[in-house]
């Protein structure tokens, strides 16, 4: 399983931004898929997950209201669409996939499968 992030980037606080996670290798079905973020001296901490079909979807409290992930099954993509950025969504973004529904999907070695990870820098 292969996955590429993309769609990071340089953007002032209030703006949007879309990432995008590829998947190839597998059939991503029954996968779980999530986004992590790591800023410089912290943990990578969970951001959002969505099982592949597309009918559970989770958030970190600090992305409630203003991130939104969604997935193709028919393009393998996964999508987070983040608006209302703010300097504190500062960080790499990585996303990450693992086969079938875990309850410990906020913990980084839940997941098997990581991509690259995408830079993402908000300015005030």
């Amino acid at each position: 399983v292969q996955l590429q992030a993309s769609g990071g980037g340089l953007v002032q606080a209030g703006g949007s931004l879309r990432l995008s996670c590829a998947a190839s290798g597998r059939t991503f079905s029954t996968y779980f898929m999530g986004w992590f973020r790591q800023a410089p001296g912290k943990e990578r901490e969970f951001v959002a997950a969505i099982h592949w079909s597309g009918g559970i979807k989770y958030y970190a409290d600090s992305a409630k209201g203003r991130f939104a992930i969604s997935g193709d099954n028919a393009e393998n993509t996964v999508w987070l669409q983040m608006n209302s950025l703010k300097s504190e969504d500062t960080a790499v973004y990585y996303c990450a996939a693992r086969e079938g529904y875990s309850g410990a999907y906020r913990i980084p070695n839940e997941y098997k499968y990581w991509g690259q990870g995408t830079q993402v820098t908000v300015s005030s």
